[in-house]
């Protein structure tokens, strides 16, 4: 018996090669090349007799072309409809990654019950569980008498002759990872058979006009499994963010060809479900008893929603020759970055602390805004000054100390105006966005330097028992 040839595929790009490298040679990309069983020699390619995507048409001038826009179906999951750009487009094909246990079958279940309720087909394809225990589980989410259809199966070769027989308006694929297909001998999971079955499931996509949502594992770096060329051939990829041991979820866009990216969805994980948070500002928002050092509000934007976080600092003399530096829900280069502006252009030394950043309520920020409010908690930290409780801080901090203006300023102040903040430190360059139309106390900053003076003069107010380090810019 011949021996089995096996390749080795790149997950990140999935380029092969007859041997194992350490280094892609498509992508440069280090030890991810994976052994899997190469394909048959000779014979056509697998694709050439599938019908093509989109008919064939005479080369036509972009202002020729009639410009129409693309109806969306909204799933009724309002949340879940915010990141997806309104709702499930016809013929899209979305792919929804997160943790074992995150609640990725639980809110797909439910998306699924409210749009056939809603007069569509829908056909969920399970291949971790069995038809009873998908039932079980709409049982327990109140999903009563629920006409969605359910097949269980694996075998790629078959899901697309019953989605042809079927003909449903959306389809769930739960999950891309345990698919496989005949053509391939390699094991259900691996790079090919990912690769393969989503390539032939978005084909089906386009060809029919049926949404198909796939969803994905990750790995424990939490990035998804299998070849990163999955998330180029789908047209969105949404991630669940959020610890599984809180009761609130998370779903952030990272690519929407039909909406837009980084918008997020905030949803509860209750008795009967997932629900959407209609006030998601409140999670991150903690409710201290009195005035606390180091705790500073930040309005950041996400997507098209701006948020109220609260961000966390604490500042501490360290022991170590080398002082620990920790961030949760923060870049930690980022937080760096801030660190020395501090030390270079305001005096602030802190070689001799530990500096720990938390951002509260597991939200994971991206956008540069979060520098000066960062920047406000350390300090306040430091010099055990409480800030303003009623006061919002937004800004990008430049290596030279200038603070730079972000954009939305005015949502972000609308937004702060509305859950009862009265106060806002924001740039100088951002004040003539606002007109002074948002009915808050705007403090406008243009230099570091100046923000630390002032919370700094707080601290000096307030020296008692209390106060562990000297103020910034005292003589140690």
């Amino acid at each position: 018996m011949a021996k089995e040839k096996t390749m080795f595929s790149c997950t990140e790009c999935g380029d092969s090669s007859p041997k194992w490298l350490g280094k892609c040679p498509g992508c440069g990309a280090w030890n991810t090349l994976v052994e899997s069983s190469a394909p048959s020699a000779g014979g056509q390619n697998r694709y050439s007799q599938r019908v093509s995507l989109a008919p064939a048409s005479a080369v036509a001038t972009l202002a020729d072309i009639e410009a129409q826009d693309v109806a969306r179906t909204p799933t009724g999951q309002e949340e879940l409809d915010r990141v997806l750009g309104g709702g499930l487009v016809a013929g899209g094909v979305v792919l929804i990654g997160g943790d074992p246990g995150i609640g990725k079958s639980t809110l797909l279940l439910q998306a699924m019950d409210g749009l056939q309720r809603g007069g569509m087909s829908t056909l969920y394809v399970t291949g971790e569980e069995s038809g009873a225990q998908v039932a079980l589980r709409s049982r327990r989410l109140g999903l009563d008498h629920s006409q969605v259809q359910v097949l269980a199966e694996t075998q790629l070769e078959k899901i697309l002759a019953t989605i042809e027989k079927v003909a449903p308006a959306v389809v769930v694929i739960d999950s891309i990872q345990t698919v496989y297909s005949d053509a391939l001998t390699s094991a259900p999971g691996s790079v090919a058979q990912v690769r393969e079955c989503a390539a032939h499931l978005t084909r089906a996509a386009k060809a029919s006009g049926t949404a198909i949502v796939l969803v994905g594992h990750v790995t424990k770096e939490g990035a998804l499994a299998g070849p990163r060329v999955l998330e180029h051939i789908v047209d969105t990829v949404l991630y669940f963010e959020g610890d599984t041991h809180s009761s609130f979820r998370l779903v952030r866009a990272f690519k929407n060809r039909f909406g837009a990216v980084n918008e997020l969805g905030v949803f509860a994980m209750t008795e009967k479900g997932l629900r959407g948070v209609a006030n998601p500002s409140a999670l991150f928002l903690s409710q201290h008893s009195g005035d606390v050092a180091g705790s500073c509000i930040l309005v950041t934007q996400e997507g098209t929603r701006p948020l109220l976080v609260e961000i966390q600092a604490l500042v501490a003399p360290s022991s170590l020759g080398t002082p620990r530096r920790a961030v949760v829900g923060w870049d930690q280069s980022r937080l760096s970055m801030v660190l020395a502006v501090l030390e270079a252009h305001c005096g602030v030394k802190m070689g001799g602390y530990d500096v720990y950043l938390n951002v509260a309520g597991g939200l994971r920020i991206v956008e540069p805004a979060a520098d000066m409010a960062a920047a406000a908690a350390l300090i306040s930290s430091m010099a055990n000054a409480p800030l303003p409780p009623d006061a919002v801080y937004f800004g990008e901090v430049s290596l030279s100390g200038a603070v730079r203006p972000v954009a939305q300023s005015a949502a972000r102040l609308k937004e702060a105006s509305k859950l009862g903040f009265t106060r806002a430190v924001l740039p100088e360059a951002a004040r003539a966005e606002v007109n002074g139309d948002s009915g808050m106390t705007l403090q406008t900053v243009s230099n570091l330097v100046t923000l630390v003076s002032e919370v700094a003069a707080r601290g000096e107010k307030r020296k008692g028992p209390g106060r562990q380090h000297p103020v910034p810019g005292e003589e140690d």
